[in-house]
Protein backbone atom coordinates (compact mmCIF):
# COMPACT_ATOMS: atom_id res chain seq x y z
CA UNK A 1 0.00 0.00 0.00
CA UNK A 2 2.76 2.58 0.98
CA UNK A 3 4.44 1.71 -2.39
CA UNK A 4 1.14 2.36 -4.44
CA UNK A 5 1.14 5.94 -2.61
CA UNK A 6 4.53 6.82 -3.39
CA UNK A 7 3.60 6.08 -6.89
CA UNK A 8 0.65 8.03 -7.27
CA UNK A 9 2.22 10.92 -5.35
CA UNK A 10 4.93 11.03 -8.13
CA UNK A 11 2.37 10.64 -11.00
CA UNK A 12 0.49 13.20 -9.50
CA UNK A 13 3.32 15.65 -9.14
CA UNK A 14 4.09 14.72 -12.77
CA UNK A 15 0.71 15.93 -13.97
CA UNK A 16 1.06 18.76 -12.32
CA UNK A 17 4.68 19.91 -13.57
CA UNK A 18 3.18 19.13 -17.08
CA UNK A 19 -0.12 21.35 -16.43
CA UNK A 20 2.11 23.91 -15.08
CA UNK A 21 4.28 24.24 -18.33
CA UNK A 22 2.14 24.07 -20.68
CA UNK A 23 0.44 27.47 -18.80
CA UNK A 24 3.99 29.07 -18.81
CA UNK A 25 5.24 27.94 -22.24
CA UNK A 26 2.10 28.53 -24.46
CA UNK A 27 1.41 32.34 -25.08
CA UNK A 28 -1.67 33.93 -24.48
CA UNK A 29 -3.23 37.23 -26.35
CA UNK A 30 -2.14 39.37 -23.33
CA UNK A 31 0.96 41.35 -24.17
CA UNK A 32 0.93 43.82 -26.41
CA UNK A 33 2.49 42.29 -29.46
CA UNK A 34 3.23 38.56 -30.32
CA UNK A 35 3.41 36.36 -33.14
CA UNK A 36 0.23 33.69 -33.88
CA UNK A 37 -0.36 30.73 -36.48
CA UNK A 38 -3.29 31.85 -38.44
CA UNK A 39 -5.76 28.90 -38.85
CA UNK A 40 -8.30 30.33 -41.13
CA UNK A 41 -9.77 33.85 -42.52
CA UNK A 42 -12.90 34.17 -42.31
CA UNK A 43 -14.03 37.56 -44.33
CA UNK A 44 -11.93 40.23 -45.22
CA UNK A 45 -11.98 41.71 -41.71
CA UNK A 46 -11.90 38.71 -39.31
CA UNK A 47 -9.45 36.17 -38.83
CA UNK A 48 -9.04 33.06 -37.03
CA UNK A 49 -5.67 31.89 -34.84
CA UNK A 50 -4.19 29.49 -32.64
CA UNK A 51 -3.27 30.91 -29.58
CA UNK A 52 -2.13 27.62 -27.43
CA UNK A 53 -1.20 24.46 -28.57
CA UNK A 54 0.29 21.21 -27.08
CA UNK A 55 2.87 18.81 -29.46
CA UNK A 56 0.75 21.07 -32.81
CA UNK A 57 -2.65 20.46 -31.76
CA UNK A 58 -4.42 23.58 -31.30
CA UNK A 59 -6.10 23.90 -27.50
CA UNK A 60 -7.19 27.21 -28.18
CA UNK A 61 -8.58 29.22 -31.44
CA UNK A 62 -9.64 32.97 -31.18
CA UNK A 63 -11.14 35.62 -33.79
CA UNK A 64 -9.50 38.24 -34.39
CA UNK A 65 -11.11 41.48 -35.77
CA UNK A 66 -8.88 44.16 -37.62
CA UNK A 67 -9.24 47.38 -36.16
CA UNK A 68 -10.10 50.10 -38.05
CA UNK A 69 -11.12 48.53 -41.30
CA UNK A 70 -14.39 47.24 -42.62
CA UNK A 71 -14.45 44.57 -45.44
CA UNK A 72 -17.42 44.19 -48.04
CA UNK A 73 -19.92 41.32 -46.38
CA UNK A 74 -19.31 38.06 -47.94
CA UNK A 75 -22.37 37.92 -49.98
CA UNK A 76 -21.64 41.37 -51.10
CA UNK A 77 -20.70 40.12 -54.36
CA UNK A 78 -18.12 40.13 -55.81
CA UNK A 79 -16.59 42.67 -53.40
CA UNK A 80 -16.94 39.97 -50.15
CA UNK A 81 -14.98 37.23 -51.80
CA UNK A 82 -12.21 39.14 -53.29
CA UNK A 83 -11.68 41.19 -49.81
CA UNK A 84 -11.63 37.75 -48.49
CA UNK A 85 -9.32 36.14 -50.94
CA UNK A 86 -7.17 39.42 -50.76
CA UNK A 87 -6.71 39.35 -47.09
CA UNK A 88 -5.90 35.41 -47.60
CA UNK A 89 -3.22 36.41 -50.27
CA UNK A 90 -1.60 38.44 -47.73
CA UNK A 91 -0.99 36.13 -45.03
CA UNK A 92 -0.33 33.51 -47.23
CA UNK A 93 2.90 35.61 -47.93
CA UNK A 94 3.67 36.20 -44.36
CA UNK A 95 3.75 32.06 -44.05
CA UNK A 96 0.24 32.04 -41.99
CA UNK A 97 2.53 33.63 -39.13
CA UNK A 98 1.21 37.41 -37.88
CA UNK A 99 2.18 39.41 -35.14
CA UNK A 100 -1.07 41.29 -33.59
CA UNK A 101 -0.60 44.05 -32.04
CA UNK A 102 -3.32 45.06 -29.67
CA UNK A 103 -4.56 48.64 -28.91
CA UNK A 104 -6.66 50.14 -25.73
CA UNK A 105 -10.06 47.59 -26.00
CA UNK A 106 -8.85 44.08 -26.31
CA UNK A 107 -12.65 42.97 -27.45
CA UNK A 108 -15.35 43.92 -28.94
CA UNK A 109 -19.11 43.25 -27.56
CA UNK A 110 -19.16 39.64 -29.54
CA UNK A 111 -16.30 38.62 -27.82
CA UNK A 112 -13.32 38.98 -30.57
CA UNK A 113 -9.58 40.28 -30.19
CA UNK A 114 -9.45 43.57 -31.23
CA UNK A 115 -5.85 43.71 -33.46
CA UNK A 116 -3.79 45.25 -35.86
CA UNK A 117 -1.73 42.62 -38.00
CA UNK A 118 1.35 42.88 -38.92
CA UNK A 119 3.24 40.65 -41.88
CA UNK A 120 6.42 38.93 -41.28
CA UNK A 121 8.46 42.26 -42.70
CA UNK A 122 6.31 44.28 -40.39
CA UNK A 123 4.06 45.76 -42.57
CA UNK A 124 0.73 46.65 -41.53
CA UNK A 125 -2.23 44.42 -43.44
CA UNK A 126 -4.87 46.50 -42.12
CA UNK A 127 -3.52 49.40 -43.86
CA UNK A 128 -2.69 47.18 -46.96
CA UNK A 129 -6.43 46.03 -47.19
CA UNK A 130 -7.42 49.63 -47.29
CA UNK A 131 -5.08 50.84 -49.55
CA UNK A 132 -5.63 48.26 -52.33
CA UNK A 133 -9.48 49.09 -52.19
CA UNK A 134 -10.03 46.00 -50.24
CA UNK A 135 -11.71 47.56 -47.34
CA UNK A 136 -12.45 50.85 -46.12
CA UNK A 137 -11.77 52.89 -43.18
CA UNK A 138 -13.91 52.28 -40.07
CA UNK A 139 -12.58 53.58 -36.79
CA UNK A 140 -13.85 53.20 -33.41
CA UNK A 141 -12.62 55.03 -30.54
CA UNK A 142 -10.53 54.28 -28.23
CA UNK A 143 -8.49 52.15 -30.84
CA UNK A 144 -7.48 54.82 -33.01
CA UNK A 145 -3.39 54.58 -32.88
CA UNK A 146 -3.38 54.23 -36.88
CA UNK A 147 -6.23 56.26 -37.93
CA UNK A 148 -4.09 58.52 -39.75
CA UNK A 149 -1.63 56.27 -41.80
CA UNK A 150 -5.85 54.61 -42.51
CA UNK A 151 -6.61 57.89 -43.54
CA UNK A 152 -3.77 58.38 -45.86
CA UNK A 153 -4.42 54.70 -47.45
CA UNK A 154 -7.91 55.08 -48.28
CA UNK A 155 -6.80 58.65 -49.70
CA UNK A 156 -4.36 56.66 -51.76
CA UNK A 157 -7.19 54.08 -52.74
CA UNK A 158 -9.67 56.64 -53.86
CA UNK A 159 -7.51 58.64 -56.21
CA UNK A 160 -5.99 55.39 -57.75
CA UNK A 161 -9.57 54.04 -57.80
CA UNK A 162 -8.44 50.98 -57.16
CA UNK A 163 -11.07 48.06 -55.75
CA UNK A 164 -14.16 49.38 -54.21
CA UNK A 165 -13.21 52.58 -55.16
CA UNK A 166 -13.44 51.95 -58.76
CA UNK A 167 -15.45 51.79 -61.48
CA UNK A 168 -17.24 48.53 -60.96
CA UNK A 169 -16.70 49.41 -56.72
CA UNK A 170 -18.94 48.76 -54.20
CA UNK A 171 -22.54 50.06 -54.64
CA UNK A 172 -22.94 49.81 -50.81
CA UNK A 173 -20.63 50.21 -47.80
CA UNK A 174 -20.86 47.06 -45.64
CA UNK A 175 -22.17 49.39 -42.82
CA UNK A 176 -25.18 50.20 -45.40
CA UNK A 177 -25.53 46.86 -46.65
CA UNK A 178 -25.92 45.69 -43.09
CA UNK A 179 -28.42 47.63 -42.01
CA UNK A 180 -31.08 46.52 -45.31
CA UNK A 181 -29.23 43.00 -44.34
CA UNK A 182 -30.41 41.71 -40.83
CA UNK A 183 -29.12 38.72 -39.41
Amino acid sequence: MLIYSMKLSYYTRFSLIIILLLFITFPTVNASQQKFRVTEVNDGDTISIRTRSFAGVPLKIERVRLIGIDAPELKQEPWGRLSKRYLKKLISESDWVVNVELDVEHRNRYGRLLGYLLDKKGQLINEKMIENGYAMLYTIPPNVKYTERFIAAQKRAQMRRVGVWGKKGLRKSPEQWRREHPR
